[in-house]
């Protein structure tokens, strides 16, 4: 896939991304005017980061790394008959072992409901559990699905099955609280039954474009297959670093509640923001890129593979380094104008969720790296490298976090916790990097390095005048316009501001990279 099919194809699923991720901010705000950063919002937090484990690791996390690279050899070597009987089995092989992970979920959360002396914090995270729990078997399969049709380059069915989610818990919340009545408990039991409906219904938005593809909808018990074998093989190591990954983040969101009871939730909150743009351009470009590098890899294309991560890490640079910094100085006012309506989300949530939210900032960067670098060495079928580092990574943000909890003051604890994953994971991905260019050659760091600096310089000039913008026009929309829409035109009016120097300078500075993306969004 060239550079601007990849552009293209990231696009269509950035577009759905967008989509997903503007439902989910509607989600959220609703979310933070029922329960702002509230004990029950936390245990929410918590309990739906449980199925989300497993879902980043048997879903689009180890097993999809090890099944695209593999699911595409088979069909470029065997044609599409041979691909699909892979897939049955694996589908099949990973639908009986959700199934008894979602059974055994159920039981130990109902036994942790029945233990004398568990605190209130963890009784509400324990029912909540319970309830979402089974989500993990149809959002897996969700994953998979998509995987399959991602490996045929079709993305759209899969890039809006996510919206199915932020779809079905706004109706919820609109149209099913007001009938339970204003118990907070009820409703969050409500969101918790709403999460479980949505994951079903991810898996059956993607069936008609698995049926058009061909897939024959078989269950296979034929798991002795050779290719099975070699991706569980591959799936092993990464499956390691996923659920150490995965672990840490749960552990993080643990420590969080030891914390203080509003501080999983103000870090949820914070990282939505992050998660908008790094889902929407990150993870829409991994999507494509996985596939992408594994075809080269097939057709043992390395200088395609090079070519095609240069690219990427510029174009992502390009995009993430205003969103950051953007992010950085406008973090209160953007938390007022969202959040705050009057509900559970008050100052004192905004003033927390800001916090974190600053120190998050500079990871967008980072965490954009990873959605190239990673993907390439899985395509290569290499799952050891980023494991490695990834468990490394892991003991140095563990190692942070206990620092910053045993240091910071109480209110900015949670905020240290952020600043550590940033850390840790950009000691990981220089590591990644380095050790990418000693398999691969020179990825032209240099051209990377010249991109990288010229964004920066035209990302703090944006930076500092969406700031005074924001700053000088509030006092006077505040005197013309209803204090809520005050807030918010102050913010798209600084953000309009500053995305417009922003590609004003780098027109002017002629950035290769704005002529590529425009390049790549206009050719047919």
């Amino acid at each position: 896939m060239k550079d601007g099919k990849v552009i293209r194809s990231a696009g269509v699923v950035g577009s759905f991304t967008l989509l997903s991720r503007g439902l989910g901010m509607a989600r959220d705000i609703i979310i933070a005017y029922h329960f702002g950063t509230s004990l029950l919002a936390s245990a929410f937090f918590v309990a739906f980061t449980i199925p989300n484990l497993f879902r980043r690791l048997f879903g689009e996390g180890a097993l999809s790394a090890a099944f695209i690279p593999i699911l595409i050899e088979t069909r470029t070597q065997e044609g599409d008959k041979a691909a699909w009987k892979l897939a049955s089995r694996v589908v099949t092989m990973t639908a009986a072992l959700l199934t008894a992970i979602a059974i055994l979920g159920v039981l130990l959360f109902s036994v942790g409901l029945r233990c004398p002396g568990v605190s209130e914090k963890w009784l509400t995270t324990f029912a909540l559990s319970r309830v979402m729990f089974p989500y993990v078997l149809f959002i897996c399969l969700a994953a998979l699905s998509m995987a399959v049709l991602n490996s045929y380059k079709h993305f759209s069915s899969s890039a809006f099955a996510p919206c199915l989610l932020n779809l079905i818990l706004i109706v919820a919340m609109l149209v099913v609280f007001p009938l339970v009545g204003n118990d907070p408990s009820n409703r969050a039991m409500v969101l918790a039954w709403a999460v479980l409906i949505a994951g079903i219904a991810q898996v059956g938005i993607q069936l008609p474009a698995l049926k058009r593809f061909g897939c024959p909808f078989r269950f296979s018990s034929h798991w002795n297959d050779p290719r099975v074998k070699q991706m569980l093989m591959l799936m092993g190591p990464a499956a390691l670093g996923m659920a150490v990954t995965q672990f840490n983040v749960l552990i993080d969101r643990t420590l969080a509640l030891w914390i203080g009871a509003w501080a999983p939730a103000a870090l949820f909150y914070s990282e939505r923001l992050i998660y908008l743009p790094l889902g929407v351009i990150a993870s829409a470009m991994a999507t494509v890129l996985l596939p992408t590098f594994s075809t080269h890899a097939a057709e043992k294309n390395t200088e395609a593979m090079r070519e095609t991560i240069t690219h990427s890490i510029r174009h992502l640079a390009f995009i993430m380094l205003p969103a950051a910094l953007g992010l950085l100085v406008l973090a209160p006012a953007i938390f007022q104008a969202l959040m705050e309506w009057g509900g559970s989300f008050n100052a004192e949530s905004s003033l927390l969720s800001t916090r974190a939210l600053r120190f998050y900032a500079p990871g967008l960067v980072v965490f954009s790296a990873a959605k190239v670098f990673v993907p390439a060495f899985y395509a290569m079928k290499d799952t050891k490298t980023p494991v490695r580092i990834g468990i490394y990574t892991v003991g140095l943000n563990l190692i942070l976090n206990i620092v910053f909890i045993l240091t910071l003051p109480t209110y900015w604890k949670h905020a240290g916790m952020a600043f550590s994953t940033v850390i840790a994971e950009a000691v990981g991905m220089v590591a990644l990097g380095i050790l990418l260019t000693r398999r691969m050659g020179n990825l032209h760091w240099l051209e990377i390095l010249r991109s990288f600096l010229r964004c920066l310089f035209c990302a703090l000039a944006m930076a500092v005048v969406a700031w005074l913008a924001m700053y000088a026009w509030k006092p006077l929309l505040d005197g013309l316009l209803p204090s809520k829409i005050a807030q918010i035109a102050s913010v798209i009016l600084a953000m309009g501001v500053g995305a417009a120097l922003y590609f004003g300078l780098t027109f002017l500075l002629r950035a290769p990279e704005l002529r590529e993306i425009k390049s790549a969004i206009r050719r047919k």
